[in-house]
């Protein structure tokens, strides 16, 4: 028996590279009749096989069948119910339950129904060549973490046991052109889940409330910048300059809390916090001064007890806002790796 021709009848069969099998088929014919062996059969029906998937070949290329196919093949990829599907506002579950690791698929859902997490934001990273895991994590973490207080202003409003994960591309998906990274809310236990949307935007609070988060949020950025080094005494240095970011935020905090015509109610308790936090500015202000590490902690201590004073609370509480204060020393939260890849 021709192993050629038992090849050409196999690669005629797939169609997968029909020329070779075309061929296989005519070179095992002329050595069939030369040496005596059996397989015409097999011979003949591989070059028939090769010679209509050839044909087809030519017809797709020639028609962009095959652009049309690739282009219908990597939208699919992308479409319902994997993440790049995600939008802002959506929430999902995963297969695993959990928001560590890898995922190819994840099913949309109710965010009133409990979920493994809640999409605020996304962004596309530029083109090229895949950067890695390392730097595609990096940009994930410094962006996502900057546009959540868009999506969820009151960072007071958000539980205990919530931070923000994402969503990257693999280099597998990279090379089918995703470039997409998925900003996220989830829960910090890796079992845990959510129930119940987290947004809280500008469409979702009066005018009052909007004001003051605004305001609010000059500080709360000024606190995500604190140096890496977790003890003062390691960078002096970069935590004066920090102190200084904090004095000029809480400058533009007290100017718009000052600017804002507040509501009877609410009057009386902002005028008390912008009182203390005049106060806090100078503190912070002077921290950046410090010529040295007593001295620092000094105006530290003394800023830092009057940015999360008790007229801070009452203020919110005059607002109708949540009145139990974040943790601003635990740092952005974010763990060893909080995302999945997709």
């Amino acid at each position: 028996m021709s192993g050629l021709a038992i090849a050409a009848f196999v690669l005629g069969v797939l169609c997968f590279v029909p020329a070779v099998g075309l061929v296989l088929g005519l070179v095992a014919l002329a050595r069939i009749r030369k040496r005596g062996q059996r397989g015409k059969g097999f011979a003949v029906a591989g070059c028939v096989l090769s010679s209509v998937g050839l044909a087809l070949w030519v017809l797709t290329l020639s028609t962009g069948a095959a652009g049309d196919f690739w282009d219908g093949f990597r939208d699919a990829a992308r479409g319902e119910g994997t993440a790049y599907s995600l939008e802002k506002g959506q929430c999902f579950t995963t297969p695993s339950g959990s928001l560590q690791g890898v995922t190819y698929d994840v099913d949309e859902v109710p965010c009133a129904r409990e979920h493994d997490g809640e999409v605020f934001a996304s962004f596309d990273l530029p083109g090229g060549s895949y950067p890695g895991d390392g730097e595609i994590t990096r940009a994930a973490d410094d962006r996502c973490y900057a546009l959540q207080d868009a999506y969820a202003m009151d960072r007071w409003a958000l539980p205990t046991d919530v931070d923000v994960y994402y969503l990257t591309p693999t280099s597998s998906s990279w090379r089918t052109g995703d470039r997409e990274i998925t900003c996220l809310f989830g829960n910090t236990d890796e079992r845990g889940t959510l129930t119940g949307s987290l947004r809280n935007d500008g469409a979702r609070l009066d005018p009052d409330q909007h004001t003051y988060l605004l305001a609010e949020g000059y500080l709360n950025r000024a606190m995500d910048e604190v140096p890496a080094a977790e003890a003062v005494e390691d960078d002096l240095a970069g935590y004066r300059i920090w102190a200084g970011q904090v004095s000029e935020a809480l400058r533009g905090e007290v100017a718009m809390l000052d600017g804002h015509d507040w509501p009877a109610g609410a009057e009386r308790p902002v005028a008390a916090l912008t009182d203390d936090l005049r106060s806090a500015q100078e503190e912070w202000g002077l921290a950046a001064k410090a010529a040295d590490l007593d001295a620092y902690y000094e105006h530290y201590g003394k800023g830092y007890d009057l940015v999360v004073a008790d007229s801070t609370v009452t203020a919110r509480k005059a607002l109708g806002l949540a009145t139990t204060p974040p943790d601003y020393e635990g740092g952005d939260g974010g763990g060893d790796d909080p995302g999945v890849e997709v």
